[in-house]
């Protein structure tokens, strides 16, 4: 699966929303695990804001790798942040879009850099 390396150098980040539990099926509340690991996976949507564009994008990091205090509002920074392309059919219907994974997820002190970096 082809995956697509996201520089975060000169972005303002920020939580948008806190971290979330990932369901893989939510109608059966079954938590969504990292395929290597196996270790259970969270979401957060991010407000990313470069070059005077703003976007939310939801990203998906292992609970054991989110650090710090990441309340809404709060500076973010996304270690590893990739991107990966994606297409499914279910139901006769073909869907696609881009999802977002990082290897973690750490809360930024408000007086830090506002250049956050993806390690």
């Amino acid at each position: 699966m082809q995956q697509i390396p996201v520089d975060t150098a000169g972005a303002m980040l920020m939580v948008a929303t806190p971290p979330q539990p990932k369901y893989s099926n939510p109608k059966t509340q079954e938590r969504a695990a990292d395929r290597g690991t196996g270790e259970l996976l969270s979401t957060l949507d991010v407000l990313f804001v470069k070059d005077g564009n703003a976007e939310v994008v939801r990203v998906a990091v292992a609970e054991s790798a989110i650090s710090g205090e990441l309340a809404m509002g709060a500076p973010v920074a996304l270690t590893g942040l990739i991107a990966r392309p994606w297409e499914n059919e279910f139901n006769g219907q073909k869907r696609h879009g881009i999802s977002f994974r990082a290897v973690a997820a750490t809360a930024v002190d408000a007086g830090g850099s506002k250049n956050l970096k993806a390690a």
